[in-house]
């Protein structure tokens, strides 16, 4: 008898920690969700570089045979418009920067046609070499926080599923 109530009480003590650690993983995905929704969703709804095109090494843009100015990101024309290249860090060197460059046009040089973004709706004259949230990229956000938020609601539909078969051979 009391090896039983023994049992019943860890059973119950090992359920609440179940259940506390699955709402608390639904709590979490609940927070990253809002956080990539306050982050990163308004930079990509706001890019308007969306149509992937191929330009050539003096940026003639193959879609409207026009020449327009190249820009690596988005975040690049913002920084400072007069540059097609604009280093991450401020803390680089004089020297890193040239180098890295010098590799960026011997690239352009190496590759004659290569991919860039351009906006179909015309409201931008210039083209990105990159963007910065691609769609792929939105998508791998969002994947954390689905994959705990199903594990979070997996594991308290699971408690719950041993508590009424508990209840239900304990009934019998």
């Amino acid at each position: 008898m009391m090896l039983g109530k023994k049992l019943v009480t860890a059973q119950k003590r090992g359920e609440t920690r179940a259940l506390c650690l699955g709402l608390g993983m639904v709590a979490c995905s609940m927070m990253m969700y809002f956080f990539i929704g306050i982050t990163i969703v308004p930079f990509y709804t706001k890019s308007v570089w969306t149509t992937e095109t191929v330009c050539k090494v003096w940026v003639n843009l193959t879609a409207s045979g026009q020449e327009v100015m190249l820009y690596q990101t988005e975040d690049t024309l913002d920084r400072n418009p007069k540059c097609s290249y604009v280093p991450d860090k401020l803390e680089n060197s004089k020297e890193e920067v040239k180098a890295r460059i010098e590799t960026i046009a011997s690239n352009f040089r190496k590759y004659h046609t290569f991919p860039c973004y351009y906006d179909p709706g015309g409201t931008q004259t210039n083209v990105i070499l990159s963007r910065l949230y691609p769609p792929k990229g939105l998508l791998f956000a969002f994947l954390w926080p689905t994959l705990m938020f199903t594990g979070g609601c997996l594991i308290i539909v699971l408690v719950k599923i041993s508590q009424y078969v508990s209840v239900l051979s304990a009934w019998q």
